[in-house]
């Protein structure tokens, strides 16, 4: 048979659109193309095939070989089709017989001796495999990974072990995925523990009410009050990912190869330096690449400085804060990229960081820390759910050996309120919608019209304050929003006047 088509899987953001490797061998002078919109990597694929499979003890054919990679207008890039391409080639030289190509896909990138080298992007292949109910293929390091999406997932080393496997001779086991436990309390994640803060007890509050309801939140201090010990410590504060949340960041982490497979159950925890660029930040690249927001899907991405970061960098933080997602747009493709994440920053009042401290005099006039604090825009700011100011601790609280609760303990309290949240509403609170805020917002509406009124608070400030006072009564087991909430919740929103009556 001199044309044989194979099934292979693309890489394009999380999605994973199927490809079908076509080859035809044809008389005429030797040759070798790939056509299809392949991009360097894959081009060079030619030369690695062809010496893979004569250092496995194939043939190479001296005939005219071209390798169609369909569909024609989507960018193929990296060496995941080494694999199918030698697998094509061998098929339609008659050298390999396969008897049901549409039962498997595979993907892998071929070393010059045949041995299969490990790739990026494989869970994303591999769950679309299952929707497609075929098995697949993979490098044996990628193996363990691909099993996450439950499906046929068959590790191999190298091209001899897959034509053993294809052709019956040697079949290889199933992968199985590891075990990704539950939402428990008992579960502990290796972040520090909330333990190691002397006193801080409105910042306590704080980190766990941005726990307890998904929260974004700014802290702001002066040096070394802290903040990013705080900030450090919310991880630990997080209840494990459940399966489907789990899946979802080990696909976005499997384009990146950011973090060891044993941590796909645990919340990611992302610290950008301040020089990081809109790029690093949203994603981007010409084949577009997740960057740190979505690096910190379903966790927490923490910004120290924030002022020092750029402000065109931190703009490109509003529509995915709003929307969860990010899309990235580029000449030649567009990928979609998960971005819900818990947005945690920490910032000085003032460049030397002393400004509103009672100790200290600040080295800047108040027109220079107004400058400072204007870095960071008014639309970003009301997109953040709590705000507080963090004063310095004093000597005698951290010279004091009495520890503070645990991050154990606090941990429960966290996830008995998510419970209530996702029995009652099927997602954070966070994530609530207007619709859904509508009841509340028309219980309390002649308390909050009086604050929008007198507090000058934009229309989603509103919705963010009966957020966290939603999130505040979950803590409380209450199923109503009292007043008590609001004026909590209330004092997390940046503003200097006086709360209504």
């Amino acid at each position: 048979m001199s044309v044989t088509l194979l099934h292979t899987r693309a890489v394009l953001g999380i999605d994973a659109p199927e490809v079908q490797v076509e080859t035809h061998l044809s008389p005429g002078l030797p040759g070798f193309s790939i056509v299809g919109l392949p991009e360097a990597a894959v081009r060079e694929s030619r030369d690695r095939v062809r010496s893979a499979l004569i250092n496995s003890g194939f043939e190479f054919p001296t005939r005219r070989i071209t390798v169609n990679l369909a569909p024609a207008d989507l960018p193929k890039g990296g060496g995941r089709y080494d694999l199918p391409i030698a697998l094509g080639i061998l098929a339609a030289s008659g050298q390999l017989r396969i008897t049901d190509p549409d039962a498997f896909e595979c993907l892998g990138e071929l070393a010059l001796g045949g041995e299969l080298r490990p790739g990026h992007g494989v869970l994303p292949a591999a769950l679309a495999a299952s929707r497609s109910d075929r098995a697949l293929i993979v490098p044996c390091s990628n193996a363990a990974e691909a099993a996450l999406a439950h499906c046929a997932v068959h590790g191999a080393d190298s091209l001899l072990a897959v034509c053993a496997h294809l052709e019956g001779r040697e079949i290889i086991a199933a992968a199985t995925a590891p075990a990704m436990p539950g939402i428990t309390s008992a579960t502990t994640p290796s972040a520090p523990c909330l333990r190691d803060v002397r006193g801080q007890h409105q910042a306590r509050r704080a980190l766990e009410i941005a726990a307890a309801g998904g929260h974004s939140l700014l802290l702001s201090g002066p040096p070394g009050s802290g903040k990013s010990m705080l900030a450090q410590r919310l991880p630990g504060l997080l209840p494990p990912l459940d399966n489907e949340a789990a899946l979802e960041v080990a696909a976005v982490h499997s384009l990146h190869r950011s973090r060891a497979l044993a941590q796909f159950h645990l919340p990611p925890f992302r610290s950008p330096h301040h020089t990081a660029s809109a790029a690093a930040l949203v994603g981007g690249g010409g084949t577009p690449c997740p960057g740190e927001i979505s690096l910190a899907h379903r966790g927490v991405l923490f910004l120290d400085e924030l002022p020092e970061f750029n402000r065109q960098v931190l703009e490109v933080l509003r529509e995915p804060l709003e929307t969860g997602e990010v899309h990235i747009s580029r000449a030649r493709a567009q990928a979609r990229f998960p971005a819900h994440f818990q947005l945690v920053a920490a910032m000085n009042p003032c460049p030397c960081g002393w400004l509103g401290d009672p100790a200290r005099s600040c080295g800047y006039f108040c027109d220079k820390a107004r400058r400072y604090q204007q870095k960071l825009s008014g639309p970003l700011l009301d997109r953040i759910d709590l705000h507080l100011d963090v004063e310095a601790v004093p000597a005698a609280a951290i010279t004091s050996q009495e520890e503070g609760e645990a991050s154990a303990s606090v941990r429960e309290r966290v996830i008995a309120a998510r419970q209530r949240q996702l029995a009652r509403q099927d997602r954070l609170n966070s994530q609530l919608d207007a619709t859904t805020l509508a009841p509340w917002l028309h219980a309390h509406r002649h308390w909050l019209q009086h604050s929008m009124e007198q507090l000058g608070l934009s229309a989603r400030s509103l919705h963010r304050l009966i957020r966290v006072a939603r999130t505040l009564a979950d803590l409380a087991g209450e199923d109503v929003i009292r007043e008590s909430h609001l004026l909590e919740a209330l004092s997390y929103r940046p503003t200097s006047a006086a709360p209504p009556a």
